[in-house]
């Protein structure tokens, strides 16, 4: 059975965005890709050939992916009640550091730690959720453990 996924309205749209450029542009691509290669001939050492067909199963197994996860997928509802949840943006000041952080509480399918979005289930998220402003929290990682001290949530 697959895992849950969670989504922000944000991050539905830009899937049902990608998953029809996938099945429209870019099928066609492909499929005129393959056709000029079949017209060259010999297909067993047609390298435009099968890296054309590579590239096939590499969007249709995106489209799966994607169609997968939209079909499960809970889209994330922002609650306005002070405690982190899904969908949180954060503030947080590390211990001994000067400059405050700021994340977004988002599912597996949509973290990336380089925007400012952390999973839910990562140490930080999970040590977030259900917290408030003013609230302390301890993060253990392979390098030791960080104290964290939440200026805000929105």
């Amino acid at each position: 059975m697959r895992q849950q996924d969670f989504l922000t309205k944000e991050k539905k749209k830009e899937l049902e965005k990608e998953l029809e450029y996938l099945k429209s542009d870019k099928r066609k691509e492909i499929i005129d890709r393959l056709a000029f290669a079949k017209s060259l001939g010999d297909l067993s050492e047609n390298a435009e050939y099968h890296d054309a067909k590579e590239e096939q199963g590499k969007n249709e197994a995106r489209i799966t992916q994607i169609e997968s996860i939209l079909k499960s997928a809970v889209t994330i509802t922002k609650k306005n009640d002070g405690f982190i949840d899904l969908g949180s943006t954060v503030f947080l000041l590390k211990k001994g550091a000067k400059d405050i952080c700021e994340y977004q509480i988002v599912g597996n399918e949509e973290s990336d730690f380089s925007l400012g979005k952390i999973s839910f289930e990562s140490p930080l998220g999970a040590a977030l959720m259900g917290k408030k402003q003013g609230d302390k929290i301890t993060v253990s990682s392979p390098k030791g453990e960080t104290i964290y001290n939440i200026k805000d949530v929105k």
